[in-house]
């Protein structure tokens, strides 16, 4: 599949991780909110937890897909082997409402890209920042840091609004993550099967990520 010219990668990868965008970002706090409500405190731990868990299925979710998306091949095997591994019916829906709204302001950034066809009904975020990556030409390691980051800075903003916190720490949390969020775009930005995106559950998150949906008085929608 061939890609859109566009700016450099370096500039592509600036606009997708900018919380300004009107994806709905800022509704999300990567979980922390009912983490925060049932007594974590410790916030560089969970993020580098989602980081070896949640985020490392979503990245490889994301780099896998890109090579379907740039072979022609389906990304209906993606969506399912990421479904597998994502157990939490809420997380599940999350992604896809994240996944609608980034859909949505791909099409109106990119109208003639042909990657956002082959996405199929209520494609997960992975996914689609998979066919945003095919569009625009950013290579499998760069789309994987994109999500280790996002996720990152996702789970810092959130903490800023859910904990009394000096963001000066808050951006020192970030950057010390920087690290783990590099080894997981080397770790991830090789595969290509579906089969190979690792199986790295976070029951506890899950858990939390379930009775936060039932949670009538929140902040965050998830």
């Amino acid at each position: 599949m061939e890609a859109i010219p566009n700016a450099s990668s370096e500039l592509l990868m600036m606009l997708l991780a900018d919380a300004r965008l009107p994806v709905a970002g800022h509704t999300q706090s990567a979980g922390l909110e009912p983490a925060v409500r049932h007594g974590l405190r410790d916030v560089p731990a969970y993020m580098r937890a989602r980081l070896s868990t949640v985020t490392r299925v979503e990245a490889a979710t994301a780099v896998v897909a890109l090579h379907q998306l740039r072979q022609g091949l389906a990304v209906a095997p993606v969506e399912l082997a990421w479904a597998a591994r994502t157990p939490s019916p809420a997380m599940r829906r999350t992604s896809r409402a994240q996944g609608k709204a980034l859909l949505r302001l791909a099409r109106r950034v990119w109208p003639d890209a042909p990657a956002f066809t082959a996405l199929g009904e209520l494609p997960s975020r992975a996914v689609v920042l998979a066919a945003i990556a095919a569009t625009c030409g950013l290579g499998p390691r760069s789309l994987a840091r994109l999500v280790g980051y996002d996720d990152v800075q996702t789970v810092a903003a959130a903490a800023l609004k859910l904990l009394p916190l000096d963001p000066a720490d808050v951006a020192c949390w970030v950057h010390d993550a920087l690290p783990g969020v590099e080894a997981l775009s080397l770790e991830v930005a090789g595969l290509v099967d579906p089969t190979h995106i690792p199986a790295a559950g976070a029951p506890q998150i899950e858990a939390w990520a379930e009775a936060h949906a039932r949670t009538t008085r929140r902040l965050f929608s998830a």
